[in-house]
């Protein structure tokens, strides 16, 4: 009985001090209740994950004023006379910039918004277009000048291609952007050098978007847009993955990756759409580093969709659009880990 009274006491003098508690604190200054306060690393619309804030970071530096318009920018590939094109993916038109920043239109679509460009060995320039409310697209091909349009994947082939990528033998991949997070329609596909035989590589995917192939053509990247998602393909032929081959090299957090491109050591650089940033990997997916846009922290160019590198130069040249933020679309520039893959894809 005495244990059992005492332990009653002990439990009753436990709760006097944690009600008194509170009130203590106050009176001796602690102040109110502890809470979160932002800081200098968590403040603005897009921190950056604390998994990535310790890589190496430079802040991109303007190249060329597109639009005082917040247009989507898209696409960017070199040509063989070193301009530089890129879509605008509303206008539905293919625009040229000159060495010396000169804009010009390459080639103006009729119904479907340009996306996605790559170079064939022959300069012919071939476009990834959709249709985004009625769900179609197609990929066509215009000569260097812009003329000679005809479609190389059509419509009534029921894809929606975003982007693509040349190999070595003329063959190209592109990526399927239909689907959602919880529904993957979409996948990877392989259309082959006589282009006319199309091949699927990775089905099942939610919004393929980018595509991006390693300097020597044995590994195949992608990104799947609706579920943060980099795979990384090991090819035991152009439309085959090597046993053990498949794997997703990273999950990113928050919004989205988008398209992406490689360079000459097969380093990978991946812009992320709504943060304003990209994000590079080395061969194997490992995050070695990033390229940051001016005014990210306070809300602006966050609309970051794709990139290219110089030919023969380190330079890389990132798109974007600042949407309703008041700077409208703007090409940047920085210099990258490695020169521009040699041999062929999206430059």
């Amino acid at each position: 009985m005495l244990r059992t009274r005492a332990r009653y006491t002990l439990q009753l003098a436990a709760l006097l001090v944690a009600w008194a508690a509170p009130a203590a604190y106050a009176q001796q200054g602690g102040g109110a209740v502890p809470g979160l306060a932002y800081d200098a690393q968590t403040r603005g619309p897009v921190p950056i994950p604390p998994s990535e804030r310790g890589l190496q970071a430079v802040v991109a530096e303007p190249w060329l004023r597109v639009s005082s318009e917040g247009l989507v920018l898209e696409g960017p590939a070199f040509d063989r006379d070193g301009d530089l094109l890129f879509c605008d993916v509303a206008g539905r038109r293919v625009l040229r910039a000159s060495p010396d920043k000169r804009l010009s239109t390459l080639v103006s679509l009729e119904s479907l918004g340009p996306g996605g460009i790559a170079l064939h060995q022959d300069g012919r320039v071939f476009i990834a277009a959709m249709d985004f409310a009625k769900g179609v697209g197609a990929v066509v091909s215009v000569a260097p000048d812009g003329s000679g349009l005809r479609e190389v994947v059509p419509t009534k082939a029921g894809y929606m291609p975003n982007d693509l990528v040349f190999d070595a033998q003329g063959g190209f991949y592109f990526t399927d952007f239909r689907g959602t997070s919880t529904d993957p329609k979409g996948g990877v596909y392989y259309v082959a050098p006589d282009l006319k035989t199309v091949t699927p590589v990775l089905p099942h995917l939610a919004m393929a978007n980018g595509v991006a192939l390693s300097p020597d053509g044995r590994t195949l990247w992608v990104t799947e847009f609706s579920r943060n998602l980099l795979h990384r393909v090991e090819l035991a032929d152009a439309t085959t993955p090597a046993p053990f081959g498949t794997a997703v090299a990273y999950h990113f957090t928050g919004p989205a990756p988008d398209s992406m491109r490689a360079d000459a050591d097969g380093n990978l650089y991946v812009a992320i759409y709504g943060q304003g940033r990209v994000l590079a990997f080395n061969r194997n997916g490992i995050p070695i580093g990033q390229v940051l846009l001016p005014g990210r922290d306070g809300g602006h160019n966050l609309h970051s969709t794709s990139m290219a590198l110089r030919p023969g130069t380190d330079e890389i040249l990132v798109v974007t659009s600042d949407g309703n933020g008041g700077q409208g679309a703007t090409v940047f520039h920085a210099r990258a880990f490695a020169k521009a893959a040699p041999l062929y894809g999206n430059r």
